[in-house]
């Protein structure tokens, strides 16, 4: 396979970052969850305005990882405010690692998370955290693979289907 890159996703990218987004989303979990939540939930997660809303704040980055020139994965990361929950100026949030299925197993996952913790680490923050569906094994397996420890819960609404997401922590050496 030829090179992978990571590459910084430019305000004028909210078409390629809305549909990478709702066909990554589609491909992991509209197996686990009803047609309808799912049409709910991406018609507001991904619409137009909230991607670009989320583009212009100034805590969050988006990276696309593209391979010949195509969009094949991406990365969502939250710093201070903009973190979901914790908020902890002395952390960065992973909010999304996203790849298509047909990129699996061929480490485009691996280069998102090494761009997130290349970033952690030039922000000099203490740690690192996210929440990842009980449900989803594979990325499970991946951030225990990576060091990440669990920590907490919360709840996830998909639609009127109330999700438990597993919080989960690595420390940094910084």
């Amino acid at each position: 396979m030829t090179t992978i890159e990571i590459v910084k996703v430019k305000p004028n990218e909210i078409l390629p970052l809305q549909k990478i987004g709702i066909q990554t989303f589609q491909e992991t979990f509209s197996d686990f969850n009803s047609e309808e939540n799912m049409k709910n939930y991406l018609e507001k997660g991904f619409s137009v305005e909230k991607l670009a809303l989320e583009l212009l704040t100034k805590d969050s980055e988006f990276y696309f990882a593209t391979h010949n020139n195509e969009i094949i994965g991406y990365l969502k990361v939250n710093f201070g405010d903009a973190q979901t929950e914790l908020k902890d100026n002395k952390a960065l949030e992973i909010e999304r690692i996203y790849v298509l299925n047909a990129f699996h197993g061929k480490r485009v996952g691996q280069l998102l998370y090494d761009k997130a913790i290349t970033i952690a680490k030039e922000k000099g923050v203490e740690y690192v955290w996210l929440g990842v569906w009980e449900n989803n094994v594979r990325a499970m397996r991946f951030y225990t693979k990576n060091g990440f420890i669990a920590f907490d819960k919360h709840i996830f609404k998909l639609g009127d289907d109330e999700q438990t997401d597993i919080m989960m922590r690595l420390n940094l050496n910084t």
